[in-house]
């Protein structure tokens, strides 16, 4: 029975996300990313556990740079394959994969699509200062990755900041300014498991194309006749001995 990999692969990407889901929750290793006064801070096991570091080689070479590599993946795979596989098809196909890929991360018409969900379900546009002062300022800087500071933007900067723990507080002088707004609460749909997982799925594609080159050449051993494999676009020949 021919099984499809692109269902195998999708039922272990979700597999593992429960897992990792259902592990952080009951071992406190996650980051509440809806709280702003703690998504500026390192990850609070970042000193005990390499991975929870953001600078880890994992994270910095790779991930945050997945698509390229999927690219270069997809290219390797891609001039390698048969000259009837180097179809102009799969180069459309990664041409989509690719704008889905912008649409959702950096621009639909302005926001990405993961920007617009995060503000629908409830977002704010928050700035944290190197003191600590934590105020909301309105979406647009965010969407737009505006940098503010006193001199730049005044009318932002007054009254309404406020220190945790210190009831409401002015900036101090001593803040690194300008700083860039964030988009804090609402849901947030992680750039990062989208990349990878349409990164994953994109890529099982040709590996599936490799297995059902090997079931047509099984195909041309045991047929004696013309034949069409059902998993391949190639018709088969033998000659009857």
């Amino acid at each position: 029975m021919s099984i499809d990999v692109r269902h195998v692969a999708f039922g272990a990407i979700t597999a593992i996300l429960l897992f990792g889901t259902i592990y952080s929750v009951t071992y406190d290793t996650y980051l509440d990313t809806s709280n702003p006064l703690l998504t500026h801070l390192p990850h609070h096991l970042h000193l005990t556990h390499y991975f929870a570091n953001k600078a880890n080689v994992l994270n910095s070479y790779f991930i945050k740079r997945a698509w390229g590599w999927t690219s270069a993946a997809f290219l390797t795979l891609w001039l390698t394959s048969p000259p009837h596989k180097r179809t102009v098809h799969r180069v459309i196909k990664w041409g989509v994969e690719t704008a889905i890929w912008l649409v959702f991360t950096s621009w639909f018409f302005g926001p990405a699509l993961l920007e617009r969900l995060t503000i629908a379900s409830g977002g704010m546009c928050t700035a944290t200062l190197e003191s600590g002062a934590v105020f909301s300022v309105p979406n647009d800087y965010c969407l737009t990755r505006t940098a503010i500071s006193p001199e730049t933007h005044p009318s932002l900067f007054g009254a309404s900041l406020w220190v945790p723990d210190a009831g409401a507080s002015l900036w101090v002088p001593d803040d690194r300014l300008p700083v860039l707004p964030r988009l804090k609460k609402g849901h947030d749909v992680s750039g990062h498991v989208f990349l990878l997982t349409m990164s994953a799925l994109f890529l099982v594609g040709p590996a599936q194309d490799v297995s059902a080159r090997e079931d047509m050449v099984d195909c041309a051993c045991l047929c004696g006749r013309v034949q069409r494999c059902t998993r391949c676009d190639l018709v088969v020949r033998n000659v009857h001995h």
